[in-house]
């Protein structure tokens, strides 16, 4: 197995058990927005910690033109 193909995989992996942490959340009672907000405040801290401000911004900017090309749509486009 390729080493992108180890990273998808663990992607794959790390997906799942933040729906799980989503799930268990929302059965909590806690809203779902608050969460989404909460995570990526996780994430991008977590990404600046690990690459830096100027890397994370950097890879921020892509954000708007895939969120604009569908890529974390799972359903009915708004």
């Amino acid at each position: 197995m390729a080493l992108s193909e180890d990273h998808g995989d663990a992607r794959r992996v790390a997906y799942g058990y933040v729906e799980d942490a989503f799930a268990e959340a929302q059965q909590d009672g806690l809203d779902s927005d608050a969460l989404a907000h909460a995570a990526l405040f996780a994430a991008f801290r977590t990404l600046v910690e690990t690459y830096g401000e100027e890397a994370t911004a950097v890879f921020a900017e892509a954000l708007p033109e895939k969120l604009r090309g569908g890529a974390f749509s799972s359903g009915t486009r708004h």
